[in-house]
């Protein structure tokens, strides 16, 4: 039995429960209620979601109490215990299915450039970095011939030059990081194909190099995307398998990540209850004490940035009530060099405000995010907009909304 199946199946097991909004005390609780004894602990359900044993004799009573088919439950036992051949279980089943085919990381059969070192390395991490922070300014359009270009010499780098072995992990975990952010850019761009070919590929990198934090960080990037394309219940199942993947040992700056993303699966979903859970479980995160160094990739995020995914998914809820008032206090406080971030941030304030019949101040927020978005390279800051200008239609007798649309009405046909 390998390690790797038995964590594949806790973490199953893990995500059954949560699925069945039970913690850890209570499952235990209604296991010994179900099965007649006093002898299971919230300890011993921890072990076997860490994947340290599998429930055997318990595995009746689980599917009776989570409400699933207990041949499921064996047949997931059996692969955990190396029984059975076929795909993976829980978080890993879900990443597994987006993984490339075949391998764009295999080395050459012959290395023929130079040997590389961690200096190679540190220098190609710079500028991965460096490009986090131009997206912070600049727009997807902007980036998109850069970025790739980067993305294509660092895997040429990593398969052709000799390297020791650590070396080309770390190599590859900066690969990883490279292909989230071209993702990233890509996505912003409107280039979504190319933005998911680029997150397949960082997940496979990121899984050689074994950094399963990146892995996460990468699968929910692509969840993102999925969310926002229409496909929310693919962007659902894979957000929630990316909070499997990282586990409850990710530094608590990159969980706090991972629920926000969850929760906005969850919103696009409209799902609202496991939605808000998720937005109160990212800022539990972001609380806790973080003795673990935080992974240069999450540095921007904040108690700032989780009140504005508060302030979406309240405003996406239709509760306009606690959407406008974060998303006021937000944008008083943002650094206004990301134009993007402000309109996009505007946007979601114009349609909260039309939620709670203010359309004079509405208009007021959609000309500035329509402004905005016409010299931005942003296919996300344009959908934005489109949104809003729909959004007011229904205030055409408004004057404020009668001029906007006057002047930008053009753009709902673009």
């Amino acid at each position: 039995m390998t390690d790797d199946r038995r964590r594949q199946f806790g973490a199953y097991l893990a995500r059954l429960r949560r699925d069945a909004h039970k913690s850890q005390p209570q499952l235990a609780a209604m296991l010994c209620a179900v099965s007649g004894t006093q002898s299971l602990t919230r300890n011993e359900i921890s072990r076997w979601e860490r994947g340290g044993r599998i429930p055997e004799t318990w595995l009746p009573c689980i599917a009776d109490v989570l409400g699933v088919p207990v041949g499921e439950l064996e047949r997931a036992a059996a692969y955990a215990r190396g029984e059975l051949e076929g795909p993976p279980i829980g978080a890993a089943a879900t990443l597994s299915e987006v993984i490339p085919a075949g391998d764009p990381l295999a080395p050459l059969a012959s290395r023929t450039g130079r040997r590389i070192g961690g200096d190679d390395v540190a220098r190609l991490a710079a500028r991965v970095h460096g490009f986090r922070l131009a997206d912070d300014v600049l727009a997807g359009g902007d980036l998109m011939a850069p970025v790739f270009r980067e993305l294509n010499a660092a895997m040429r780098l990593y398969r052709e030059s000799a390297h020791t072995e650590a070396v080309g992990r770390a190599l590859l975990v900066q690969i990883g990081e490279l292909a989230q952010i071209a993702g990233w850019i890509a996505s912003d761009a409107g280039r979504h194909e190319q933005a998911e070919r680029a997150y397949r590929l960082g997940i496979e990198a990121a899984r050689q190099a074994g950094d399963s934090p990146l892995v996460a960080h990468l699968a929910g990037s692509l969840a993102y995307q999925l969310s926002n394309t229409g496909q929310e219940r693919a962007g659902l199942d894979l957000a929630r398998a990316a909070v499997e993947e990282a586990g409850p040992d990710a530094p608590p700056r990159t969980r706090a990540l991972f629920f926000d993303r969850v929760a906005w699966a969850y919103t696009r979903a409209e799902q609202a209850q496991p939605a808000i859970q998720a937005l109160g479980q990212a800022h539990e995160a972001l609380t806790e004490a973080d003795n673990e160094e935080t992974p240069q990739w999450a540095y921007w995020v904040s108690r700032e940035e989780l009140e504005v995914m508060d302030a979406r998914v309240f405003t996406e809820l239709h509760r306009p009530l606690r959407a406008v008032p974060l998303l006021t206090d937000v944008l008083r406080r943002y650094d206004a060099t990301h134009a993007r971030e402000v309109a996009l941030y505007r946007s979601w304030l114009a349609i909260a405000l039309a939620d709670a019949n203010e359309p004079e101040q509405a208009a007021g927020e959609a000309r500035r995010v329509v402004s905005a978005s016409v010299d931005m390279a942003s296919d996300r800051t344009a959908s934005r907009a489109r949104a809003v200008l729909r959004r007011l239609q229904d205030f055409q007798e408004v004057p404020e909304v009668d001029n906007l649309l006057h002047d930008h009405g053009h753009l709902l046909s673009a």
